[in-house]
């Protein structure tokens, strides 16, 4: 378990480099990561033809009326390396953001992300791409994966898990951090 002193995207380089050891020393297949512009999926390129790949972008309009904030180019050269890139409804959010936002009050999924937040942004945004990732049926159900995230850009946080489905997502199982910043 490596600490980081700060949050953030200066932590990035060295988030990879702990997720892919960790891949390869307990031979973990699926790694998920969150990059909504691709910088950071990009950092996993030079492993895409052993481990697969999955890049949880977004979600489309996130960021303003557009479709998506990643370029078409940066899409096409992560999948045409072999990475899935998945842009899709926010599992931790989504809707339900909606409907709280319009009537000013909290709901249950919510909860559960500001929750995770009591670990570092990262921990809920792992959880969150992994979850999203088995609902489009990138990875397999019922196998550990390490998933990367991050606080704002880049990344800071690694974890391996066991994600379950949105309909089942309270028996996802986090099994470990491989880094997380100390002071979030």
């Amino acid at each position: 378990m490596q600490y980081f002193v700060k949050k953030g995207p200066d932590n990035t380089g060295e988030t990879i480099r702990l997720a892919k050891k960790a891949a390869m020393e307990r031979n973990i297949r699926h790694i998920v990561v969150a990059s909504n512009h691709g910088d950071t999926a990009s950092l996993f390129l030079d492993i895409a033809d052993k481990t697969h790949i999955v890049c949880v972008t977004h979600a489309a309009g996130y960021a303003g009326h557009y479709p998506c904030e990643m370029a078409s180019e940066t899409r096409a050269h992560l999948t045409s390396a072999g990475m899935d890139v998945l842009t899709t409804t926010h599992v931790l959010s989504g809707a339900e953001r909606g409907l709280s936002s319009a009537y000013q009050g909290i709901g249950p999924v919510e909860v559960m992300a500001k929750t995770l937040y009591m670990f570092g942004q990262g921990l809920k945004v792992c959880v969150e791409v992994a979850v999203m990732a088995l609902d489009a049926g990138l990875i397999p159900h019922g196998e550990d994966i390490i998933a990367v995230g991050g606080t704002g850009r880049g990344a800071d946080t690694a974890v391996i898990l066991t994600p379950e489905h949105a309909s089942a997502i309270l028996k996802t199982k986090i099994r470990g951090f491989i880094c997380k910043p100390w002071d979030f």
